[in-house]
């Protein structure tokens, strides 16, 4: 065998034998999808994107359309925030496919409705059916997208006095619709951006957020996103030793019926994973109906727990539950206790 002959099958058997490096995992593709307050400046993107990259979540891309926000923190400027749309507006105009094909994510962020509730002609039901629509359209692009949708942040400008309800009759009617259209394959995660939140403080004009809204935003959207990206809870996040407290609130009241509110703190160091409220009444009150909370009772005691979506409370951070009940006699203040689990 000549030398060049014996050098050419060396060459051919070193090709096929030597070990090729695999090709590198594409970064996950997370579309942030809303409207001004998504979009400009929307810091609430800027935020989220450090506090991800800071807890080991480096391998991923927001993807969107728009560029861009002017906020302070080095981020991917990527996204889909719209100033003006509306969640209705988007389903009908059909909006949303062609933003899907030109940046294919695998997880969307939702933050939808403002626009819809502003104008007070536009029933919460009809916002549902355009969420439904448009999480269709999502799957469409990608049979496993990971959909994470928003209650969204409260909204008080001073020309809508019936905003601020509205907000609350939408937030309240989204878990139930999550619930009814998450699928295994694409999951839908609710996350409460509405508890904790001040239109007077967070906001500069009842609607659109300054740094602490921002702050607050990121806070709540992380550990969806991160158990999104990853499969699990987020690393960075000590073990859930956290204690809590609550507080009781009539948020409304009339001849034989009320609304109750109850607030769930978390003023220790740790997280929180989940927790339990204790209430017991003494005036003959009846729990008839509650969201954010699976609420039962027997006898004068009633006994909430956390749902999915809002177990995990960080340090210093609170969530919320709210209930309608029945009176006689005199509605008194129920004794109240939180524990941790």
């Amino acid at each position: 065998m000549s030398r060049k002959l014996f050098a050419l099958v060396v060459a051919l058997v070193l090709t096929l034998f030597v070990v090729q490096p695999s090709a590198a995992a594409a970064p996950v593709r997370i579309m942030p999808l809303g409207d001004s307050i998504t979009a400009g400046p929307g810091c609430w993107r800027a935020l989220l994107w450090d506090r991800l990259q800071r807890g080991g979540y480096t391998d991923i891309d927001f993807v969107g359309t728009q560029t861009g926000g002017g906020c302070s923190v080095a981020h991917d400027g990527d996204h889909e925030g719209h100033g003006g749309f509306s969640a209705t507006g988007i389903a009908d105009q059909n909006q949303l496919p062609g933003w899907l094909s030109a940046t294919n994510p695998q997880i969307v962020l939702m933050h939808l409705g403002t626009n819809d509730l502003w104008g007070g002609t536009i029933a919460t039901d009809a916002i549902l059916a355009a969420y439904t629509k448009l999480v269709g359209q999502m799957r469409a692009n990608n049979p496993d997208m990971k959909i994470i949708v928003a209650q969204i942040i409260p909204m008080e400008p001073a020309n809508c006095t019936g905003c601020a309800q509205r907000v609350v009759a939408l937030n309240a009617a989204i878990p139930g619709w999550a619930a009814g259209l998450t699928t295994t394959r694409s999951p839908i995660t609710v996350v409460d951006q509405w508890t904790g939140f001040s239109a007077a403080t967070d906001t500069f004009d009842g609607v659109h957020p300054v740094d602490s809204g921002f702050q607050k935003m990121s806070d709540r959207w992380y550990p969806a996103v991160a158990t999104a990206i990853g499969g699990t809870t987020p690393p960075v996040d000590p073990p859930p030793t956290g204690t809590c407290t609550a507080d009781y609130r009539v948020t409304g009241q009339w001849h034989d019926g009320f609304q109750g509110e109850v607030t769930v703190h978390n003023g220790s160091a740790r997280a929180l994973t989940g927790w339990t409220v204790t209430a017991t009444f003494g005036g003959g009150q009846r729990v008839t109906q509650a969201w954010n909370a699976t609420v039962t009772q027997s006898g004068a005691t009633v006994t909430a727990r956390n749902v999915t979506w809002n177990g995990a409370v960080a340090p210093g951070a609170s969530t919320a539950f709210g209930f309608l009940g029945s009176w006689s006699g005199t509605n008194q203040p129920p004794t109240v206790t939180c524990a941790a689990s």
